[in-house]
């Protein structure tokens, strides 16, 4: 970045809250590409309550300057069109685009429409709804976009007991209906104490690549409004550094002026007359950890598109957290895992699984047979196979792992670095044990272990490194257990040896298929004689 400056200029503001402002302007006017601010072109809509005589309310996505009211922007379009929709079942307002000027009515210039005989409009245009009445709608309207809905319940029962005393049961009833459709919007939008009021929160996670915030515009105890964005990391950016700028960048996009703002953490920034709060306990702390929750699951659902979309990305961002997590000068592209299977020390076999990039590599799989080793002795075993893995790999000059996964604990994870210490490898690979209880990463001479949290991307990496260890090495100590089995049975025939058992092996794979075998099978494998013998013991058995 430094090479590319051309020049530097310094605008003098008065405070750090202004300065704020004026560099999320310049952002949106000259997009710089070293920024981590929002500079997406998105078109969010709003809800528009229009300039002029009985008010049309619809949903834009464009704002005029024209004296309209402007409610927004909301971050997805379903929960605008479920307000709308709501507040044209309660209240019966007009929707043609006609002037209706007062003059223009007295003059009797227009005829209801179809809208007005199907009872969606009280006729306003033949002057058969009064300004006030039409005006007293529009203001309690504006009370429900707010989240403030005591207006609109007010005119609702109002207008239903007016009814009620005149007998007009069915008018009465279709307002009751009204009302109980307001309450149910009202039901599903409230989530926090109501005496909450007027109160904008912001949620925050992040990894390696990249912060994602969630804000939530509160009014009345409702959520009237919510957004979630991702903001890339250029220049490793501190969760600090990139709540205060997005704190600004979101407040002034949805045009919010509240005087309190909860918070996750603290921030240095100061916002005259706003009260900038981090809550410890109650409703307060429970609604931010809310809009951290939408955060997370924000993070999620970007993750899964990634993976599909992006491979490529979403290997290095899981990269660059393991590098993190697990205080690894370089980035483990190059991941080996090991484990040992045995049963009380017979047929024991020592798996070593390979991943690059964060996948499996099985064409690397190796599988070691113990040659020191007596008896089930997983630490012994444990050195054995390490030292002659990395010993193999430096003669042969072949390019070492960055990470190595010793499935065990303490002891097996000592037993790895005594070799690593031998080959003059320790400290140039990081090595570390998983131990499978608690799924507790152990370092070598760190008697305190880390604990990852259970949806983090590198325990899962590591999980399935020691999962595909187990599962190769169970694998090959079945096939040789079954292996040792079969020889065993073959052996207690006169005559047959080693060579001849490996040769019906590879022909009939199975003990199974050598007794089924006719004697002309047999023949043609072994000869006559030897043909003879095998399937006379079989057959005499």
């Amino acid at each position: 970045m430094v090479g590319k400056i051309q020049r530097l200029e310094t605008t003098i503001v008065n405070s750090e809250y202004d300065a704020l402002l004026l560099e999320n302007n310049l952002i949106k006017e000259h997009q710089p590409f070293y920024n981590v601010m929002l500079k997406d072109d998105k078109t969010y809509p709003w809800i528009c309550i229009k300039n002029e005589d009985f008010p049309r309310i619809f949903l834009t996505r464009t704002k005029i300057k024209d004296g309209s009211e402007y409610y927004g922007p909301y971050a997805k379009v379903r929960p605008a069109k479920i307000l709308l929709d709501t507040i044209k079942h309660i209240y019966k307002l007009r929707t043609c685009n006609l002037n209706l000027a007062p003059n223009k009515i007295d003059d009797g210039k227009y005829k209801v429409c179809l809208e007005y005989h199907i009872k969606n409009c009280e006729g306003p245009c033949e002057g058969l709804e009064s300004k006030e009445d039409y005006d007293e709608k529009i203001d309690a309207i504006r009370g429900i976009i707010k989240g403030d809905f005591r207006k609109a319940k007010e005119y609702l029962v109002n207008q239903m007991m007016k009814y009620a005393e005149n007998l007009q049961f069915e008018q009465a009833q279709f307002i009751k209906e009204r009302i109980n459709a307001l309450e149910d919007y009202q039901t599903k939008n409230t989530v926090v104490n109501p005496s909450i009021d007027d109160v904008d929160v912001f949620g925050m996670t992040s990894d390696e690549t990249a912060a994602y915030v969630n804000f939530f515009k509160i009014r009345n105890g409702n959520i009237i409004q919510s957004f979630t964005t991702e903001i890339k990391k250029i220049l490793e950016e501190s969760d600090e550094d990139i709540l205060e700028e997005a704190l600004i960048e979101i407040r002034q996009k949805f045009d919010s002026n509240s005087k309190e703002v909860l918070l996750p953490f603290h921030l240095s920034v100061e916002i005259p007359n706003v009260k900038l709060i981090v809550p410890k306990v109650g409703d307060k702390k429970r609604i931010v950890e809310l809009s951290e929750k939408n955060a997370k699951e924000y993070r999620l659902e970007k993750l899964k598109q990634v993976q599909i979309l992006d491979p490529e990305r979403h290997a290095n961002r899981i990269m660059a957290e393991m590098k993190k997590l697990l205080r690894m000068p370089v980035e483990p592209r190059h991941i080996e895992g090991f484990d040992n299977s045995n049963i009380q020390g017979t047929n024991p076999v020592s798996a070593c699984v390979v991943f690059k990039d964060g996948k499996p590599s099985k064409a690397d799989y190796r599988i070691f047979h113990p040659k020191t080793v007596v008896g089930p002795d997983d630490f012994k075993t444990m050195e054995e196979v390490i030292f002659r893995r990395y010993k193999r790999m430096l003669d042969e000059g072949e390019t070492l792992p960055q990470l190595i996964l010793i499935d065990g604990g303490k002891g097996q994870l000592s037993s790895a670095v005594k070799s690593l210490k031998l080959l003059g490898l320790y400290g140039k690979i990081t090595i570390v044990g998983i131990a499978k209880r608690l799924e507790e990463i152990f370092f070598p001479e760190d008697p305190i272990p880390l604990y990852l949290d259970k949806k983090s991307e590198t325990l899962k990496i590591l999980q399935r490194v020691r999962d595909e260890a187990h599962r190769f090495g169970v694998k090959h100590h079945r096939v040789r257990r079954t292996n040792s089995t079969i020889k065993s049975e073959l052996e207690e025939i006169s005559g047959v040896g080693e060579k001849t058992i490996e040769l019906l092996l590879s022909k009939l794979k199975s003990v199974k298929r050598i007794k089924e075998a006719n004697l002309e099978t047999l023949e043609e494998i072994l000869g006559k004689s030897k043909a003879k013998v095998i399937h006379e013991f079989f057959n005499n058995n």
